[in-house]
């Protein structure tokens, strides 16, 4: 059984077409409001981290040569910091990629590049909401928030935040988990 063709029926002007026009899906789905960075300035606070890593793998290269006096060393101090190199080279691409979303209901968090990891943690769920300032992210003013759940898997640590923006933040949860908690 063949189907019957149907007539080609013309365009008229202001007659709206009977498929709908394809549009294009967006590239991410950003429900709730917007994406919040964390700071710019926590690019240096890492560069500085992989800097100080760095100069302890020379340390311990130079000091393994001096004791043993061996050369194959030098090759894994070599690999090693290129290794280094190339991480500091995606630092900034790696931290613009840090953000977190407050929405009704949880908090979004998404970091990553290639394999970007987007995690949702209820209010209700929290348990511990942490601050925790390293050296240097403290002589840039900067902190780092913790979330803790029952479950390790969602342990998600947001690092970079201005240190007032970060204790606003766990005010604001702590208020808002509590609130959810008693319907629990």
């Amino acid at each position: 059984m063949t189907l019957p063709e149907h007539p080609a029926v013309p365009d008229l002007p202001g007659s709206a077409p009977d498929v709908p026009p394809v549009v294009e899906a967006p590239r991410r789905v950003e429900v709730g409001g917007e994406w919040r960075r964390v700071s710019p300035k926590y690019i240096l606070v890492d560069l500085i981290g992989a800097g100080i890593t760095a100069v302890i793998v020379i340390a311990v290269a130079i000091l393994w040569a001096v004791l043993f006096q061996q050369a194959w060393q030098w090759w894994v101090m070599a690999a090693l910091l290129v290794a280094i190199a190339i991480g500091a080279a995606f630092t900034p691409r790696r931290i613009r990629a840090i953000g977190y979303q407050l929405r009704q209901d949880d908090l979004l968090f998404r970091r990553g590049i290639m394999w970007t990891r987007v995690v949702a943690v209820p209010y209700g769920r929290m348990q511990l909401i942490d601050i925790n300032r390293g050296p240097v992210a403290r002589a840039f003013g900067l902190a780092e928030l913790k979330f803790v759940t029952a479950s390790a898997a969602s342990a998600i640590v947001l690092p970079g935040l201005p240190e007032e923006e970060a204790e606003q933040l766990r005010d604001h949860l702590v208020v808002v988990a509590e609130s959810r908690r008693t319907g629990l």
